[in-house]
């Protein structure tokens, strides 16, 4: 028997209370879910809060593209580039690195892109009813998304990518020199070139959005349990409890795990072995913010992602591998702070904080959402990489849907658990 059926008004576990189990839990408690949030870390105090705050529909590219194998040996000789790998790290990351490059030819990046347009294609509609009834709206800024380039002809090398979003429905504007300037003056001089996704949104705080809407599923009922899961009560195929670091157990009929970069040794207890990894991404915030950017404007030669926020300019974009438990290498940081002031050359940079945090990613970009192999009442939600603030109300109401036994909204065919076990 599908006990999807069968859970009906029943008591949930999420795991994990960033910006993916936030949204799955609002959508769960709409169809009269009690739930229950386990996580040591308050709500959206990890990986949530250092978001670089981009909602982008038209964030559907995988990290691996066609022709990366060529340029990594580069980025890898420089430990500050945009992807670095700590040599001691280097022979444990090897094999995922190896499934990365598979991932990144022309077929496979079409077919991911794909599966991520259909993800991210209804953010929106998704994010709106959560933020209407957490009184959250103001926290969302639909003004677009500007990439930039030092001129046009540099901007044909990224051309491929830019069409094959085109191509799956994402609305991109050419801009020349002069709108560029009347658009963001503050561009002026550097960026010669530019293409607008005016579909894209931000948030002005993913830490402050993501705990507006916990705090709203707790004001609907929701309880939180601080603590570490390291296991499940599980028989005939069915979790009945989740035990703790704490030593206690937590009954349960249903479990989502949405713990982010820490889900592997939780997923492999219910499922193949998922290969999830970190790629620690830095940023830096610049609190004496003196600019007057309206969009978000992603500096695509640099690498870097543009974010005016309450708090002041956000600058983000590098990828570390060294596990979840090494210290931060803030000169990563300071490197985005370098990249923004030559960017902008006037920018106030006398007060800035800087932050680490861990992006759990997959070797093909595409997170994983659906039923645990082995586990009929477990769910499976995380693995979002660089699009966990945008593919998060879209998984959390086909999670939704699933438990429900509804049929799901999008193809979730791509994303199933199932893939790593092949």
């Amino acid at each position: 028997a599908n006990i999807s059926s069968c859970i009906e008004m029943s008591h949930i576990a999420i795991i994990g209370n960033g910006i993916v189990g936030t949204c799955t839990a609002a959508w769960l408690q709409r169809d009269g879910h009690r739930i229950t949030f386990v996580d040591p870390l308050g709500p959206g105090e990890a990986t949530s809060f250092g978001n670089a705050g981009s909602l982008s529909p038209s964030a559907c590219l995988p990290v691996g593209m066609p022709g990366m194998w060529k340029k990594a040996p580069r980025w890898l000789l420089d430990p500050l580039g945009p992807l670095a790998i700590r040599w001691w790290y280097a022979p444990i990351v090897a094999p995922w690195i190896a499934r990365f490059l598979r991932a990144s030819d022309r077929t496979e990046v079409t077919r991911i892109a794909g599966a991520l347009r259909g993800l991210l294609a209804p953010i929106f509609e998704c994010y709106e009813p959560l933020l209407q009834r957490s009184a959250g709206t103001g926290l969302l800024r639909r003004s677009g998304c500007l990439y930039v380039y030092s001129g046009q002809e540099v901007a044909r090398q990224w051309q491929w990518g830019m069409n094959l979003r085109r191509s799956l429905g994402v609305e991109l504007r050419d801009v020349q020199e002069d709108e560029l300037v009347a658009l963001e003056p503050d561009l002026r001089g550097r960026f010669r070139f530019g293409i607008l996704a005016p579909e894209n949104a931000s948030t002005i705080d993913p830490g402050a959005m993501t705990q507006n809407l916990h705090a709203q599923c707790l004001r609907d009922g929701a309880a939180m349990v601080r603590a570490r899961v390291k296991g499940f009560v599980q028989r005939d195929g069915v979790v009945s409890a989740l035990t703790l670091d704490t030593g206690e157990t937590l009954a349960c009929d249903a479990v989502v795990l949405a713990g982010g970069a820490w889900s592997a040794s939780l997923a492999n207890q219910l499922g193949p072995r998922i290969p999830l990894e970190t790629q620690r991404g830095y940023h830096v915030t610049v609190a004496s913010n003196n600019l007057a950017l309206r969009h978000t404007v992603m500096a695509v030669e640099h690498n870097l992602m543009v974010n005016p926020m309450r708090m002041g300019l956000r600058l983000a974009g590098s990828v570390e591998f060294a596990g979840l438990k090494a210290a931060p290498d803030y000169r990563r940081a300071h490197v985005l702070l370098d990249r923004g002031r030559e960017m902008f050359p006037h920018l106030d940079t006398s007060r800035t904080s800087e932050w680490m945090g861990h992006r759990p990613c997959l070797p093909d970009s595409l997170p994983v959402i659906g039923r645990a192999p082995r586990a009929e009442n477990a769910f499976f939600a995380f693995g979002h990489g660089h699009v966990g603030m945008c593919g998060a109300p879209s998984t959390g109401r086909e999670i939704a849907n699933l438990i429900a036994g509804r049929a799901p909204q999008i193809d979730l065919s791509a994303f199933a658990p199932a893939r790593w076990s092949r």
